[in-house]
């Protein structure tokens, strides 16, 4: 017992204070890809996962769209000749409200467009949820984590939140064993049809106003889609609140998708 007090003492202090100071992931992270170049863009045959897509718009210019749920970060469309035209970034708050704004488009020309978003009425009533989510639960959160079918990477990110390193607790958040002690439920993984009963009765069992987030691509709506034992993303159950790219995700970027649910940092996409 000494000896594990002497460490610790000797160890210090070793929790991150993100988000109150950002956090710069390694060098050779990969982040949002970034379409550096109007010229030489990939087709979307690249992508090993099809987040990339491509059309026409009525000018003849080809359009390259690249949506982040489906992305994988693999980098795949920034080597060989695409290396000039997409280039790593290292940006990983990429947590949005609505699945639209993880949709980047850029013409041939250059010319980028911005996500296609929702319907003025849906923007508000996201609003009006967020706000009485916030007046409800304050700054304090508990959740329960739900692995609706996924490969354990995800999972292992969000039980890092609970190390001494990013000690999500310091933030008010916590994780709960049972839906009816929670505020809110996190799924990782794709939502499997055997699991599916399940994925709806643990939303339901949630004391509205509830919050509902997803975590990773396959939750997001990505990788696998739908099939004869996958039903596809947690929005395919239920409406959800914030969609967290990454495959998996860094715990910064659970973080930040948390709060954002919480109405505590707005996203920035």
């Amino acid at each position: 017992m000494l000896r594990i007090l002497f460490n610790a003492l000797r160890t210090g202090v070793v929790t991150t204070n993100y988000p109150a100071v950002p956090n710069v992931p390694p060098e050779r992270f990969r982040g949002q890809p970034l379409f550096s170049s109007s010229n030489g863009l990939p087709p979307p045959e690249v992508c090993p996962t099809a987040a990339l897509s491509e059309h026409l718009d009525a000018k003849g210019r080809r359009h390259l769209a690249l949506d982040l749920a489906r992305c994988v970060f693999c980098g795949r469309c920034t080597e060989d000749q695409w290396a000039g035209a997409v280039a790593a970034g290292r940006d990983f708050e990429l947590a949005a409200r609505h699945r639209a704004d993880l949709r980047i488009e850029i013409a041939d020309d250059g010319t980028a467009f911005p996500a296609a978003g929702l319907a003025a009425n849906s923007e508000a009533e996201a609003a009006r949820a967020s706000a009485e989510i916030h007046r409800v639960l304050g700054r304090s959160l508990h959740l329960r984590h739900l692995d609706a079918g996924s490969c354990n990477a995800c999972d292992w990110e969000l039980t890092a939140l609970l190390n001494p390193v990013y000690d999500v607790r310091r933030l008010g958040i916590d994780f709960v064993a049972s839906p009816r002690h929670a505020d809110g439920v996190v799924i990782t993984g794709p939502i499997t049809r055997n699991l599916e009963t399940a994925v709806r009765r643990t939303i339901d069992a949630v004391p509205a106003p509830r919050i509902v987030i997803a975590v990773g691509a396959c939750a997001t709506g990505g990788i696998f889609g739908e099939g004869y034992a996958n039903l596809g993303g947690v929005d395919q159950v239920h409406p959800v609140d914030v969609y967290i790219p990454g495959c998996p995700p860094r715990p910064e970027a659970i973080i930040y998708g948390i709060l954002v649910a919480m109405g505590r940092l707005e996203s920035r996409i």
